[in-house]
């Protein structure tokens, strides 16, 4: 295995770990907002060295800005998304529209390329992620209340992925991963503050729950750190589908712990997605 296969893996299963736990919070905002706080602080030594030899070109400020704004949709969506979702159908949608999107980006500006078997493993992850959510266009239509508010906030939610990785491939050519993070964080906790103190919970959710909290902050920039690593050390179409091994992970978690229906099917479906990342891990 290379550096860059096992950075991507590890990413993808911390991230399914933080989505569970999201999914299981009663005030997800809260929970994000929480988790993001301490992250911020964990991270504030190490922000501020990058930051003393900080310098880069005008231009990268316009993907930053980019990056952010998408970062910032991502959040909020994703509470909306497990609050009418489940998580074996809700967490494959979302990846699935990031794998494809990103990967076909990735392609198309960026001048890089895949295998013909790497396109059958694609294809392998794409179709496996979205039988495992059961969305069919007929079955959209047919479907109203939370579970089209769910399905529509996946979406959503993978459309931000698409946006910011897109444009954090840029970004990291001239910045370090912890600052554009940081940035990211600073913003989110700024936009997302209004929305926690109306809530009221965010003493009860820390004093209840800071265990969790403390997990999620270690999880969430953990998560997104290694993937911007592997993606300084290879191309976009590699490392982005490699990364969905995190959904089988999520995809058992939300059957196992929290009980979901349709599980063989969809155990079944994350066999074959299992198939799509040794293809495109193998072969590229």
């Amino acid at each position: 295995m290379t550096i860059p296969l096992l950075l991507v893996l590890c990413s993808g299963i911390m991230h399914a770990a933080w989505n569970f736990i999201t999914k299981k919070e009663k005030h997800k905002t809260v929970f994000l907002w929480m988790a993001t706080f301490v992250a911020f602080f964990l991270l504030l030594p190490f922000f501020i060295v990058e930051a003393a030899q900080f310098r880069i070109p005008l231009f990268v400020w316009g993907f930053v800005a980019l990056s952010i704004s998408f970062q910032i949709g991502y959040y909020l969506l994703l509470d909306k998304a497990y609050t009418y979702g489940d998580l074996s159908q809700v967490y494959p949608l979302i990846r699935g529209t990031g794998a494809l999107l990103v990967t076909v980006l990735g392609v198309a500006l960026f001048g890089e390329s895949l295998s013909w078997i790497g396109w059958v493993g694609l294809g392998c992850i794409v179709g496996g992620l979205f039988a495992i959510s059961g969305i069919s266009p007929s079955k959209i239509t047919r479907e109203k209340g939370p579970g089209l508010k769910g399905v529509a906030a996946g979406v959503g939610v993978g459309l931000c992925i698409t946006g910011y990785t897109v444009a954090d491939k840029v970004i990291l050519q001239y910045m370090s991963p912890i600052i554009l993070i940081q940035l990211t964080y600073i913003t989110y906790l700024l936009v997302a503050l209004r929305t926690v103190r109306r809530s009221k919970a965010a003493v009860d959710e820390c004093r209840k729950h800071w265990h969790a909290v403390v997990l999620g902050a270690l999880l969430v920039p953990g998560s997104t750190m290694m993937f911007m690593f592997a993606m300084q050390l290879s191309p976009l179409s590699y490392v982005a589908p490699i990364r969905e091994i995190g959904t089988v992970i999520g995809t058992v978690l939300g059957i196992l712990v929290l009980k979901e229906h349709q599980g063989m099917r969809r155990v079944a479906m994350s066999i074959v997605i299992t198939a799509g990342v040794i293809l495109i891990g193998i072969w590229k």
